[in-house]
């Protein structure tokens, strides 16, 4: 059984109390879930929630209600593909602090730097969901399907974010819906983006591979000054994925992060309208694991990825799908509106509701598997087509989005 529905109106008093507070109620409704529907774990010497089925354990923040881990449960070294930068911190040596910013966080409603009157305004980049304390509203597992039901007021945005995640027993499948609603009365365009980050050791230079569904690409417009890892790849030129011109006059594949590495870049990826799904996957193929995202282009149109690629240290790669081409300032954005003929942001109606629906997998591999050609997802499956071996993984994905 499920507990019951937090509405907004309570949502918002609730909001107003401390965050500690708020952890506290979110522990309390936990302790009254059923058993093994949800449980209490850390991360990283963070509380942290676990939700699994017979396949996946995954560990969610309400602390920002990041995914910050999923694992396979047969996995022995228990691989997890998403960037930790609490782990990476520590072992540079550098002090140690915790903003939200790790795995998969959600930046609602901003996604990119903020201008100075926002900044003035308590308005943190990549929106404020990522540092706020995510309300527990339901937890439980009916037959073979667990869920767990998230909220997160954001009040100088004043939208209320709510997250559905469902896993059902025997997949390798994580399910998730996503509302924002305005608490306003106008309609206003919107930013959000779900900041997918992979992470080494899964992301290892030369090794693991990105491939992408149809898509139009471009790299990110950039200007001159001093970075802290140089670029490779030229300001704002648009591209055949995934094969990229480079500041020296070549072409170079995306696929892999190069080696050594020792760069920093940005594209951006308009998917294909014309297919009901799009996707974005991520596969090591030595260690046999592949992790994906299935997402609609109808919902999410844009696919940035963020590539840091420093000398030492921990590399980060961001698979980042939303309303806009790459991370930059709301003004910004709106200003231009389009690209490729495509808007760059969504428009949130007044005090109404507007929904993302995407999946993702994580899962071994078959030996000699050597990328993503295509995925279908129908009839209860996901078929994951590698073109280069000419093998096929099969999934079952009993949900709809």
């Amino acid at each position: 059984m499920f507990a019951g529905r937090l509405y907004p109106q309570r949502f918002r008093r609730l909001a107003l109390v401390p965050a500690g507070l708020v952890l506290a109620v979110a522990w309390a409704a936990l302790s009254a879930a059923p058993p093994d529907a949800l449980v209490k774990a850390d991360f990283q010497g963070h509380p942290a929630l676990q939700l699994a089925n017979d396949v996946l354990e995954l560990t969610v923040l309400p602390q920002s209600g990041a995914f910050a881990s999923i694992v396979l449960k047969e996995d022995t070294e228990k691989m997890n593909p998403f960037w930790d930068p609490i782990r990476g911190r520590r072992e540079d040596g550098r002090t140690q602090r915790f903003d939200g910013v790790t795995g998969h966080f959600v930046c609602v409603d901003g996604f990119g730097p903020v201008s100075d009157e926002e900044r003035e305004a308590g308005l943190p980049g990549h929106g404020e969901a990522h540092t706020l304390p995510w309300v527990t509203q339901a937890s439980g597992k009916e037959g073979k399907v667990a869920t767990l039901v998230q909220a997160v007021q954001l009040p100088r945005a004043q939208e209320l974010f709510t997250r559905t995640i469902k896993l059902v027993d025997g997949e390798n499948v994580v399910y998730v819906h996503s509302e924002l609603e305005s608490l306003l009365a106008f309609d206003r365009p919107i930013s959000w983006a779900e900041h997918a980050t992979i992470g080494s050791p899964f992301l290892e230079a030369g090794v693991t591979v990105v491939d992408i569904s149809k898509n139009r690409a471009l790299t990110r417009p950039y200007g001159e000054g001093r970075r802290r890892i140089p670029h490779r790849l030229p300001s704002e030129k648009e591209f055949d994925w995934p094969m990229a011109p480079t500041l020296d006059g070549r072409a170079e594949d995306l696929r892999a992060a190069p080696n050594p590495p020792n760069s920093g870049d940005h594209t951006g990826h308009l998917f294909d309208s014309s297919r009901p799904f799009a996707f974005v996957t991520a596969l090591h193929p030595q260690k046999r694991l592949l992790l994906g995202y299935v997402v609609k282009p109808s919902e999410n149109p844009w696919l940035q990825i963020w590539e840091s690629y420093p000398p030492s240290g921990m590399m980060a790669r961001g698979l980042e799908f939303g309303t806009q081409a790459f991370d930059l300032p709301r003004r910004q954005v709106i200003t231009q509106n389009t690209l490729f003929g495509q808007l760059l942001y969504r428009w949130l109606p007044a005090q109404s509701k507007i929904e993302s629906n995407y999946l993702f997998f994580w899962t071994r591999t078959p030996q000699g598997f050597l990328g993503v050609s295509d995925i279908d997802f129908s009839g209860g499956q996901l078929r994951i087509l590698d073109g280069r071996s000419g093998q096929t993984i099969t999934l079952p994905a009993s949900l709809p989005l």
